[in-house]
């Protein structure tokens, strides 16, 4: 127990500094921004309970990871699993396009970086880190058993030894092995990421970026054309629509989406990829209000995907923007 302090203050502190890395594997493993955070603090309540039978056999932190690998595996139980609208349904045509809402208890939801990217001085780590909360790859991890889900975490993401993730999950050496396996033949057979975003941004994606600001908020169709994919990919959760190719992505925003014209796009960092708080005029009372937290998946030079979270009275908040903008925004 020497890493532990004796007073509250102390084991507070002791606590809350794995906070962030916490919450990164809960979300991982749930899906859910807030799940994630309802997890995390079950872990902290569960180890301040507990705190006093610590044996101090393991480290802290391999303490925690075991309580929220419990608390995590308990609340999957119920059996959802969080999908994005094209793990559900095959993509719409325009014509026949119709925007039907599902539960949020559906959704893989977006999650802004600051809560599940610990600060680390290692650029690799950094850049396994973010690529390891991008959309496609917790959506992914959502195609897999949890306890498999747990393992390779573990292992691939946070580089875990084996004899460690036996000992937390209370099984074999070779079950641990075994289950990663299976695992990893699991995401072989879904689709590649081809989301590349470098870390920082590179000149050629900031100036991507920049483009596609200018063309989403002039509503210039043309121009947003030329930036994106010819195969790109456009979601709207909480509907299961989802848009594939630049004629119905735009034919779209012209059509249903035309309420966006003249939109305001504030920068936020989201799953490790650039994002944009979206705020479209607001003709009721001046100004923007806001309408999706939009994920952006950028490669090969063109946006693949722009992922739009329409839900604003939970997102803005979580992201920190405010619920509206004035005209000199």
């Amino acid at each position: 127990m020497s890493d532990i302090a004796g007073t509250t203050t102390d084991l507070d502190v002791t606590l809350e500094k794995h906070r962030v890395e916490l919450t990164g594997y809960c979300y991982r493993m749930l899906g859910s921004a807030f799940e994630a955070e309802d997890a995390v603090q079950d872990t902290m309540v569960r180890a301040w309970r507990s705190f006093e039978k610590f044996e101090g056999r393991s480290s802290v932190r391999s303490w925690l990871y075991r309580i929220a690998t419990n608390v995590c595996l308990d609340m999957l139980n119920a059996g959802n699993r969080r999908a994005r609208p094209m793990d559900l349904t095959a993509a719409a045509p325009l014509a026949q396009a119709a925007l039907n809402p599902r539960p949020d208890n559906t959704w893989l939801e977006p999650i802004p970086d600051a809560r599940v990217l610990p600060t680390v001085g290692d650029p690799a780590e950094a850049a396994v880190a973010k690529e390891s909360v991008r959309l496609a790859f917790v959506a992914a991890l959502q195609s897999l058993p949890p306890k498999q889900r747990a393992v390779l975490i573990l292992r691939e993401v946070l580089a875990w030894k084996a004899s460690e993730v036996a000992e937390l999950i209370d099984t074999s050496v070779a079950s641990v092995n075994s289950a990663l396996q299976r695992a990893r033949a699991t995401l072989a057979e879904r689709p590649e990421d081809g989301t590349a975003v470098s870390d920082p941004l590179d000149e050629e994606q900031q100036k991507l970026l920049e483009r596609y600001v200018a063309a989403f908020e002039g509503y210039d169709m043309a121009a947003l054309t030329a930036l994106l994919a010819e195969d790109a990919v456009m979601t709207m959760p909480p509907f299961d629509l989802w848009l594939r190719g630049t004629d119905d992505i735009t034919g779209f925003m012209t059509t249903i989406g035309a309420s966006c014209a003249n939109s305001r796009l504030v920068p936020v960092n989201v799953n490790g990829t650039p994002g944009f708080a979206h705020y479209k005029p607001d003709p009721e009372n001046g100004g923007f209000a806001p309408w999706a937290i939009q994920v952006i998946e950028i490669s090969e030079g063109r946006i693949t995907g722009f992922h739009c979270f329409l839900d604003t009275p939970r997102w803005f908040p979580l992201f920190g923007m405010p619920l509206h903008l004035d005209d000199q925004a």
